[in-house]
């Protein structure tokens, strides 16, 4: 098993309001960072049969907020496999936000979808007969 080019995974998840951290309900970057760090986790998993490990960012571009209550989708691509290093390429869409100003519980999809943060990372896993 080794990973391919090409290889993407995509996660959605309710951000919580217990997640919010700033005014108006703003999340800060981490949120979206450890969702990033999951994609990957999965994308080793899926390319390679392991865990795998963040060996770190080569670019992270914060465009746009996310806030509590939003829906998000984590999505990693794999664009380049080296003997033990993944470089994965992240992208985190807002797709439905919620809309306090028609009701506290009002919610509804963003079309298109907002992209909120994108991402270049580096995740490495262990040789072929390594793991274990």
């Amino acid at each position: 098993m080794s990973a391919v080019v090409g290889l993407s995974v995509t996660h959605r998840r309710y951000v919580p309001y217990g997640h919010a951290h700033y005014a108006g309900g703003l999340v800060d970057g981490a949120y979206v960072l450890g969702l990033f760090g999951d994609v990957a986790t999965e994308l080793c998993i899926r390319g390679d049969g392991d865990e795998g490990l963040f060996a770190g960012y080569e670019q992270v571009r914060f465009v746009a907020p996310v806030r509590a209550g939003d829906v998000v989708q984590a999505c990693g691509t794999v664009t380049r496999v080296g003997t033990r290093s993944r470089t994965v390429r992240f992208e985190c869409l807002v797709v439905c936000r919620g809309c306090p100003e028609v009701s506290v519980s009002a919610a509804g999809v963003v079309t298109p979808p907002l992209v909120a943060v994108t991402a270049v990372g580096t995740v490495v896993v262990p040789a072929v007969g390594e793991a274990g």
